[in-house]
């Protein structure tokens, strides 16, 4: 599926697994929040997954702006990843520091949408 139709978009994600909560399968806790887009489809039979960024309390829902694509290129579980308003301005580099704990197994490329 292609996701770049979401980029500097502002969507609303469900948080399935909040800042601080254990993995219900795999040894880790969750260092950012972690949801879903509703009723999307992605191409791994999921809905959507997308990671909170610049948010530092657990939260069950969050509208914000879709700054970047974490697309894994050995796998087909691609990432919006969303920020508040005011964040705006994240680079990649921070997006991998913040992602890592779960990105960390696989081959990412970050992808923007280019700026007219």
């Amino acid at each position: 599926m292609n996701l770049e139709k979401y980029l500097n978009e502002t969507i609303e994600i469900k948080i399935d697994r909040k800042l601080g909560s254990k993995h219900p399968k795999w040894n880790f806790i969750y260092p950012i929040n972690y949801g879903y887009l509703p009723n999307t489809l992605n191409d791994d039979g999921e809905e959507i997954d997308a990671y909170v960024l610049g948010v530092e309390e657990p939260i069950s829902e969050f509208k914000g702006k879709c700054i970047a694509i974490i697309h894994r290129i050995n796998d087909n579980d691609d990432k919006l990843v969303i920020v508040p308003k005011h964040k705006e301005e994240i680079r990649d580099e921070e997006i991998i520091k913040s992602t890592f704990f779960q990105e960390k197994y696989f081959k990412i490329k970050i992808i923007r949408k280019i700026k007219n």
